[in-house]
């Protein structure tokens, strides 16, 4: 099973890499990705994440699961939402859960990208799965939810992290 990268690891700092081959190392990934979302229980997973530096991410969330091969976000509806967030790759040094947040995002976005086998894919999201398409999309770019908070908020996560 693919670990889970935390907080400090460069990888989830670097811009993620296109994804050029749609073959059945991309399928395994994906399925593998899934996988290790499951195990830990969370929504939403990128390349990064598991240590792969590649654009792509999985999600499972408000009924809604598949994945995304290099998407590209826009936004829909610039409205922000504040709701708490969370992400698996920065976990509370104590008890290994993630640390939470309120976090504003844009209420309406569309994904467009490609699936596993290279065929193109065009999602529009409002709600929860829209704050997931702009959290994974983030993780693609090198960025965590804590970039998004107030420097002392961050700075308390970061203390129990």
């Amino acid at each position: 099973m693919r670990e889970i990268r935390v907080i400090g690891e460069p990888v989830l700092r670097t811009p993620a890499e296109p994804v050029e081959g749609f073959d059945r190392e991309l399928r395994r990934l994906i399925d593998e990705m899934f996988q290790a979302m499951y195990a830990v229980n969370g929504v939403g997973l990128a390349g990064p994440q598991v240590g792969v530096s590649r654009r792509l991410f999985v999600y499972d969330i408000g009924g809604r699961k598949g994945h995304v091969v290099n998407p590209v976000l826009t936004v829909d509806d610039e409205e922000e939402v504040l709701d708490e967030e969370g992400c698996l790759s920065v976990p509370d040094r104590q008890s290994g859960l993630p640390l939470y947040a309120p976090v504003a995002r844009a209420s309406g976005v569309t994904v467009e990208g490609f699936d596993r086998l290279g065929r193109p894919l065009r999602l529009r999201a409002r709600g929860s799965l829209a704050r997931c398409f702009q959290h994974e999309t983030d993780h693609l770019d090198g960025r965590l939810y804590l970039d998004r908070l107030p420097k002392n908020e961050a700075r308390k996560i970061m203390l129990k992290a």
